[in-house]
């Protein structure tokens, strides 16, 4: 695994696009639907950052972009036909692509990349009045790996047990987002949470600042097994002084943030709104998570998610492809 420190003519795209891609007139607005996180993390303001972007810039296409539960819940919007673009992390597209974990009796084989973004570490937050020392040390402790179904509610999945902590039966599981999670430390009702998501994150600001909380490292031989046995994890550092009192780094791993859509978007339409993306980097929102994206490596580490062809086309002129 690898360290981690001119416009072209659009198409209507069937069942993706609403209706008023309808007819032969292709001159008619076209609407786009674009799930992206829940509004505390940096992926909602992201999104609608995008949004505006691409409405402004690519003509007869307006993207709306709203709020969701993530990565899960993205992708079933995807394969109903209910979303046309969302994010997700190379996990749980893996997932949903090979019809495994949250997916397992909902396959979704459609799935495709437009870019792969940052990376997403995994930040395990405890109360450091606690004693807690280790991610062993959280068996039978007050726990919020996220909401079910959540992307931090799969990698607490994952995570909890190579430390030998059974999932879920193995902690008092407290099923919330990000927000309630602050919440809940603040008034000393968790021990701890899993918060999943681009540095520096709100949350743990939130929850370093202000809970007496800190950073747990992911790191040993339950990292490397980790890392051998899922295509999706890098390792991944948290340099120290990201949050107060956070003096040293911190060690962990990290997924791949998604721009996700469905196969079957026209190739014209996806090779546009990768190319206007990347294009416009500097107008975007969050640009402490702008800041880690690179062109060089937007087709590298996407957990074996195949790129959308259009995307493809685009990376190839660019020469970026690995």
């Amino acid at each position: 695994m690898k360290k981690i420190y001119a416009t072209i003519p659009l198409l209507c795209v069937g069942s993706l696009l609403l209706a008023g891609c309808g007819g032969s007139d292709d001159s008619e607005t076209s609407s786009l639907r674009f799930p992206t996180a829940s509004t505390t993390g940096v992926i909602y303001p992201l999104g609608a950052s995008m949004s505006n972007i691409w409405s402004s810039e690519i003509e007869d296409v307006q993207v709306s972009s709203e709020a969701s539960n993530g990565g899960v819940e993205n992708l079933n919007l995807l394969a109903n036909g209910d979303a046309d673009i969302s994010f997700a992390t190379a996990g749980i597209a893996y997932e949903a692509l090979n019809g495994e974990g949250a997916f397992a009796d909902n396959q979704y084989e459609g799935v495709r990349v437009l870019a792969g973004l940052y990376e997403n570490p995994n930040q395990m937050v405890v109360r450091s009045d606690q004693g807690i020392e280790t991610i062993s040390d959280l068996e039978g402790r007050k726990f919020a790996p996220g909401t079910t179904g959540s992307t931090p509610e799969v990698e607490s999945r994952a995570i909890l047990p190579e430390y030998g902590v059974d999932y879920p039966d193995g902690i008092d599981a407290n099923y919330v987002g990000f927000d309630e999670a602050i919440d809940l430390m603040r008034n000393r009702q968790v021990d701890g949470a899993l918060i999943q998501a681009g540095l520096p994150t709100a949350a743990v600001t939130e929850m370093t600042s202000t809970a007496g909380a800190e950073l747990l490292p992911i790191e040993g031989s339950e990292r490397e097994a980790l890392l051998d046995e899922y295509p999706w994890y890098n390792e991944f550092t948290i340099p120290a002084d990201t949050y107060d009192g956070q003096s040293e780094d911190v060690e962990t791993i990290s997924i791949k943030m998604l721009l996700i859509v469905d196969e079957d978007m026209d190739e014209d339409l996806a090779y546009e709104l990768t190319s206007v993306f990347w294009d416009n980097l500097d107008g975007l929102d969050q640009q402490s998570v702008v800041e880690q994206m690179d062109l060089e490596t937007a087709a590298e580490n996407l957990g074996d998610v195949p790129l959308h062809e259009g995307a493809k086309d685009y990376y190839e002129e660019a020469g970026v492809m690995p």
